[in-house]
């Protein structure tokens, strides 16, 4: 059974930083390309970051460029994404995604940032 497993969010204050792990189960981590994705209420899940199997390729969203790193760890099943200079309108649920053959998800860790 495939699992994916958020943490570390919570609530900081705008500038601070913050970083997530995905936790992967189930299958073989280096061939899928893995994302983070965030949801607010009443929008569309918009695509943040994106990295291939073998990690050597990023892609990011334009409001998150420069801030936001993610990252992988094929032995550990572990994908990260590191959130720098957050901003009030990053505030989210953040899910992590696999996709290769099938897509999985991630039941999603709550970012909040506010004074």
């Amino acid at each position: 059974q495939v699992q994916l497993v958020e943490s570390g969010g919570g609530l900081v204050q705008p500038g601070e930083s913050l970083g997530l792990s995905c936790a992967v189960s189930g299958l073989t981590l280096k061939n899928y390309v893995m994302s983070w994705y965030r949801q607010v209420p009443g929008k569309e899940r918009e695509l943040v970051a994106q990295i291939n199997g073998n990690g050597d390729t990023t892609n990011y969203a334009d409001s998150v460029k420069g801030r936001f790193t993610i990252s992988r760890d094929n032995p550990k099943s572990t994908v990260y994404l590191q959130m720098n200079s957050l901003k009030p309108e990053d505030t989210a649920k953040y899910l992590c995604h696999a996709r290769w053959i099938g897509n999985y998800w991630g039941q999603g860790t709550q970012v909040t940032v506010s004074l």
